[in-house]
C-alpha cells in the first residue's frame, strides 16, 4: 500500500515535530489534538520552525507554504479514517495509549499500520489492544524531530516483516536513519540514557556536585553536546520519570528506581524547559 496521508496524534513537542517532517517530505498530514489551544500551539510551533529553516536557507518560502498547506488540524479522531498510517505521539502513559489504540483499531482501515512514538512502553502490549497486532510497530523519533536523524523502529512480538519493511522505508523517505530494535522497556536509547540521567540527579541530591558541575563534567570530559541535567530539562522531567517507572516496573531491577529528587521536582511542577524551571530556570 502506498502511503500518501499520515495521521499524527498529539501536537506537543514530538507530535508537531513528526507532523513537520512528514509534511516537509510531501505527505498529507492529519494532526489530531484533544483541545484547540493545544492544536493551535502545535501549528504555531511548526510554522515558527519552518520559518527558521527558511532563514537558514534550508527551505524555500514556496516549500514552506506548500508544507504548511499539507497539515490539516483536527479535534476529531474520526478524521484519521482517511490515513494510510497513524503515528501516535500522546503522553507516555499506557492507559492513554491503550485507549487510543483500541479506538484507532475501530477507526482505521484493516490494512493501516498503527505506529507509536513511545519512548519506553511495550509495543507488544499496545498491539494486544487491537485486532491487528501484526500491523502495530514502534516509530520512536528523537527531539528535535526536524534535526535528529535517528528513528528507533521497534518490533512487537507479532509485528510482521512486511510492517517493519514499510516503516523502515518510510523513515528513509523522511531522510531519517531507521535502526531496528526489539521490544523491551526503554528499548535501547532510553534504557541506556535514563539511568545516566537518574544517576546524575542522585549526585545532585547527595550533594556530590551542583547541576552546573555535573553538566560541565559531561560536556568537557565526555564531549557531550549538553550535560545530562540540561538534557533532562529539555526532555521534560515528567517524561524522564514516566520512563524510569516503566523500566523499573517492566525490568524489576532496583537500579531503575527513580531518584527521590526527580519525583519531588515533578511533584512541585518543576518539569524543565516547558514549565520554566527544572534543574535550571528558563
Amino acid at each position: 500500500m502506498e502511503i500518501k496521508t499520515v495521521g499524527v496524534i498529539g501536537a506537543g513537542t514530538m507530535g508537531n515535530g513528526i507532523a513537520h517532517v512528514f509534511a516537509k517530505c510531501g505527505f498529507e498530514v492529519v494532526l489530531v489534538e484533544v483541545e484547540q489551544r493545544f492544536l493551535d500551539r502545535g501549528l504555531q510551533t511548526i510554522t515558527k520552525n519552518m520559518e527558521r529553516e527558511v532563514a537558514k536557507a534550508k527551505l524555500t518560502e514556496a516549500d514552506r507554504d506548500a508544507s504548511l498547506k499539507r497539515i490539516h488540524g483536527s479535534l476529531d479522531r474520526k478524521d484519521l479514517a482517511k490515513c494510510d498510517i497513524v503515528v501516535e505521539a500522546a503522553s507516555e502513559r499506557f492507559e492513554i495509549k491503550s485507549e487510543l489504540f483500541r479506538d484507532l483499531d475501530q477507526i482505521c482501515r484493516p490494512e493501516v499500520i498503527l505506529a507509536s512514538n513511545t519512548s519506553s512502553i511495550s509495543i507488544t502490549k499496545l498491539a494486544a489492544q487491537t485486532k491487528r497486532p501484526d500491523k502495530v510497530i514502534g516509530m520512536h523519533f528523537f527531539n528535535p524531530v526536524p534535526m535528529m536523524k535517528l528513528v528507533e523502529v521497534i518490533r512487537g512480538l507479532a509485528t510482521t516483516d512486511e510492517t517493519y519493511a514499510t516503516v523502515k522505508a518510510l523513515a528513509a523517505k523522511l531522510d531519517k536513519t531507521p535502526v531496528e530494535v526489539n521490544d523491551a522497556p526503554g528499548f535501547v536509547s532510553n534504557r541506556v540514557l535514563m539511568p545516566l540521567i537518574n544517576e546524575a540527579i542522585y549526585t545532585v541530591m547527595e550533594g556530590v556536585a551542583t547541576p552546573e558541575a555535573v553538566d560541565e563534567v559531561f560536556k568537557l570530559g565526555m564531549a557531550h553536546p549538553m550535560g545530562p541535567l540540561t538534557l533532562a530539562d529539555f526532555i521534560g522531567l515528567d517524561v524522564c520519570l514516566d520512563i524510569m517507572r516503566v523500566m523499573h516496573s517492566g525490568l524489576g531491577d532496583p537500579k531503575y528506581r527513580p531518584c527521590p529528587l526527580l519525583i519531588k521536582m515533578v511533584d512541585a511542577g518543576w518539569l524543565g524547559r516547558k514549565s520554566g524551571r527544572g534543574f535550571y530556570k528558563y
